[in-house]
């Protein structure tokens, strides 16, 4: 696997050229289709599995789908183009994959004008990308990250071939600005502002699938940002695997706080949130930024993994407990109201119980509104899938449901603490738990459940809290506004 770093940042946009030359192959597949389709334009489904990244990947494969002349559907049936842009972090992501793939034969034998593709995360792994050549022969088109604003090309080649197209060369990555994006919402947005990652954590497959760390300019970002407010979004996601390592490959020293900085200062109402955040990259400057600019909400999802400096050392994560809880410490001084999550690991390789244990106490001494908490998944190709791992899976259950139950006390404590408060919430959609109510989130991103109409979709409103649930906040609308708790 390529681990070669460049700092070249001129390297790794795509030319100008090169995206000409794709904006041809989208008037060639264009004319194609419409040929072959004469009665309307073919309905395409895409569907992206895992992290927002990979969301955001497929705005930009709609986007250029739709450029061709393509019309998109909710399901597979009925489509003549279908797109799995595929998650490799977890192995019963990829096992969702291949069954929904395998659900597809059928759909081909029935309309063998069906075009199957694989793209993404998954795909980029050479032996994945051999076991579709193997073993899913009704596959048609397949390409790994790098090749996404190559789509036009490869489709083209697809449909005007007889042969299956296989695009997943192994390299650092690259940047193609100016893709044409078809976005899923109409006030949320994700922007990426950096591609790739250069931590080579021992578990984790994503520096091997998304190439080295590359960040996009601070002008083709605040482009970005400046159209979606002009667009009337109001909610943009910075996204980056290491969003706060923005800049490193950059020559004009905008790290990631002066960017934040940058947006907030942007006119208009809306919030910024970002993720995912190292530890390692996570300094005091880049808290300071956030407690200074009043569009930026107070949630870090810092991510810890473990609490065992033992087990963060084999994790290859370049910090230590004290490092992470003095960072936890200082955030909280600078931002008494931050709302901070995390994600734990339990069951790496080499963990023994006094290693989980660790764990637990960071976790009762950060006290996080919420955790992702995911068992050891091994990935071939890292280097903790050669490590040995002793300790059976019952344990590693046991300790998984002891932790669990440890964060659900805390949590509801901390969302008890926040009843009384008011608390601006953009409201995301019509709530599930009762007719007449919506959600939404607040600045800490913590869901906000009370009595609504649909009209209040995709707007600021002012919310009372009353009660709570665990993982969620309940309320009603209040008569004044504000951007933080009282």
């Amino acid at each position: 696997m390529n681990t070669h770093t460049t700092n070249d940042s001129s390297s790794v946009f795509v030319p100008d050229g090169e995206l000409a030359r794709q904006r041809q192959y989208e008037q060639k597949v264009r004319e194609l289709i419409g040929g072959r389709y004469p009665e309307g334009p073919p309905l395409a489904y895409v569907h992206s599995y895992g992290c927002q990244q990979n969301v955001s990947d497929g705005e930009k494969l709609k986007g250029q789908l739709a450029q061709m002349g393509y019309g998109f559907c909710d399901s597979p049936e009925g489509a003549r183009l279908v797109l799995y842009n595929t998650c490799a972090v977890r192995e019963n992501a990829e096992d969702r994959v291949f069954g929904n793939v395998g659900a597809l034969k059928k759909l081909k034998r029935q309309h063998p004008d069906l075009v199957i593709g694989l793209c993404g995360c998954m795909t980029q792994q050479e032996q994945i990308a051999q076991k579709i050549k193997d073993s899913y022969p009704y596959v048609d088109l397949v390409f790994g990250t790098h090749a996404l604003h190559r789509l036009p090309e490869l489709l083209y080649q697809t449909l005007s071939g007889d042969k299956r197209v296989f695009s997943v060369d192994n390299m650092d990555g690259t940047i193609a600005e100016g893709l044409p994006v078809q976005r899923e919402g109409s006030f949320k947005a994700n922007l990426p502002v950096m591609y790739g990652c250069n931590n080579f954590c021992t578990y984790c497959i994503v520096p091997y699938v998304r190439g080295r760390e590359r960040s996009r300019t601070p002008e083709a970002v605040l482009a970005e940002a400046e159209d979606l407010v002009a667009k009337g979004y109001k909610e943009i996601t910075l996204l980056g695997q290491n969003v706060n390592s923005y800049g490193k490959t950059l020559p004009d020293g905008v790290d990631f706080a002066e960017l934040l900085k940058r947006i907030n200062d942007i006119p208009g109402d809306f919030v910024i949130r970002f993720m995912t955040s190292h530890p390692k990259d996570c300094t005091r400057r880049l808290i300071d930024t956030i407690a200074g600019c009043e569009k930026v909400c107070h949630h870090i999802h810092l991510p810890v993994q473990s609490g065992s400096n033992r087990i963060l050392k084999a994790m290859n994560r370049h910090y230590t407990r004290e490092d992470y809880l003095e960072l936890v410490s200082y955030a909280r001084e600078k931002m008494p109201d931050v709302v901070l999550t995390s994600d734990i690991i339990v069951g790496f390789p080499g963990e023994q119980e006094e290693d989980f244990l660790q764990t637990l106490e960071l976790i009762k001494a950060v006290r996080y509104h919420g955790l992702f908490t995911f068992l050891y998944s091994r990935r071939t190709g890292t280097k903790a899938a050669e490590m040995d791992d002793p300790v059976s899976d019952e344990e590693k259950g046991r300790w998984f449901r002891q932790m669990l139950a440890v964060q659900q006390d805390i949590g509801i404590e901390l969302f008890r603490q926040m009843e009384g408060k008011t608390f601006r919430v953009l409201v995301e959609g019509e709530s599930r738990s009762a007719p007449g109510r919506v959600t939404g989130r607040n600045y800490g991103n913590i869901l906000v459940d009370f009595p609504g109409t649909g009209d209040l979709i995709g707007q600021f409103v002012s919310v009372k809290i009353t009660g709570s649930k665990p993982g969620v906040l309940l309320g009603e609308r209040a008569d004044e506004t504000c951007y933080n708790p009282e």
